[in-house]
């Protein structure tokens, strides 16, 4: 921003000093929002507070980056759905918002193929589930019949792949009323109960058919507005699915005109990007400043690449970091990363991301006085 010839000021958001926050952000041309759903709740504050409030921001004209409804509406889930039927999206995905539906949706679906079930609120593979029979007894064609609540299935969780047997009734128990004895015992990191609360409080569930393919990798293309910076192929751990950070996936980087990828990119870019807003219900709202697309390999093995299909598994432009710069990353086993680990190189190219964002952002802004 600073090097697009703006100021750039970093405030620091806490909910005890909510209404002297949003006075001084009313000073501003717009704003960038680095906060991921949740952090404040978890501080102690109130996220739907927060957000009504960016809300009255946006509607005194003033941009932010992302608006709480595009962090929403992008980061639910039930996207997948309302791109379903783009060069991007699986036709059979699904979005349940009741125990009933859920009960007789699942149970058709996982009777057919296997699927990768994903609740809405979690974040780094939390919630998300790649589903098989235990047995194997797939039907022929969809609806031919539905799984008896004793099935047993088993199910890998994507954020660090660990592998648990249920039946389906416990499963559909644990998505919707969490751990009790009706669910059987859990060893996952989350509590279920993914639809607590109703639609209106983001209690919704996916339902996607299974890309074996995945255990290839996915993609990630960093996006800076309209525009593909990079892509990363995120390959998993051996054994694994989930190519999520800090499960051991091998991380390979591209340029944004890899010709690999060609199909891939100009099918997203030119046909599908224009209308992903609007099927959103953010016709009015610019696309995000800095986003990523994850990318999953659809088509079976053998298709050439020109004809490969790859479909979204999820949108995200909630806080989204820079993967150059992991080296900096501090977890638990590296709890004294910092900015110098990063080689000089990565640096460069956060560098030339920063900047771009920079010139995209000016740009936006100054169509908009227009």
């Amino acid at each position: 921003m600073i090097s697009a010839g703006m100021s750039c000021q970093l405030i620091h958001y806490t909910h005890e000093e909510h209404d002297k926050f949003f006075d001084l952000c009313k000073k501003f041309d717009f704003l960038i929002v680095r906060c991921n759903p949740g952090q404040i709740k978890a501080d102690g504050g109130d996220q739907g507070k927060f957000d009504n409030s960016m809300r009255e921001v946006r509607k005194a004209g003033i941009q932010a980056w992302p608006s709480p409804d595009v962090m929403e509406k992008m980061g639910a889930k039930d996207a997948l759905c309302k791109v379903a039927t783009m060069n991007c999206g699986l036709e059979d995905t699904l979005a349940y918002y009741s125990e009933e539906d859920f009960g007789v949706g699942f149970k058709k679906t996982m009777a057919f193929q296997p699927r990768v079930i994903k609740q809405n609120r979690g974040s780094s593979g939390e919630g998300i589930w790649i589903i098989k029979l235990k047995a194997g007894n797939y039907c022929a064609t969809f609806g031919e019949r539905s799984c008896e609540n004793d099935e047993k299935l088993i199910l890998m969780e994507a954020n660090d792949n660990h592998e648990e047997e249920h039946t389906v009734g416990e499963f559909i128990e644990f998505c919707v009323n969490g751990c009790n004895d009706k669910s059987g015992k859990w060893t996952s990191k989350g509590v279920g109960k993914y639809l607590e609360g109703g639609k209106a409080a983001g209690g919704q569930i996916v339902d996607q058919r299974f890309c074996p393919r995945i255990v290839e990798g996915e993609l990630r293309y960093n996006q800076i507005g309209d525009a593909v910076v990079g892509i990363i192929h995120k390959k998993p751990k051996e054994g694994g699915i989930s190519a999520v950070g800090g499960t051991g996936s091998i991380y390979t980087y591209y340029g944004p005109d890899e010709p690999k990828f060609k199909n891939l990119t100009d099918n997203f870019l030119k046909i599908d990007l224009p209308k992903i807003m609007p099927a959103l219900d953010l016709a009015e709202e610019p696309i995000p400043l800095w986003w990523t697309t994850d990318f999953i390999l659809a088509s079976p093995e053998g298709t050439p690449a020109e004809e490969e299909k790859w479909i979204v598994g999820e949108f995200n432009c909630s806080c989204v970091g820079i993967s150059k710069c992991l080296a900096a990353y501090c977890k638990d086993d590296t709890p004294n990363a910092k900015f110098d680990d990063i080689a000089p190189e990565d640096k460069e190219e956060a560098k030339r991301y920063g900047d771009l964002m920079g010139v995209k952002a000016l740009g936006i802004m100054e169509a908009n006085k227009k």
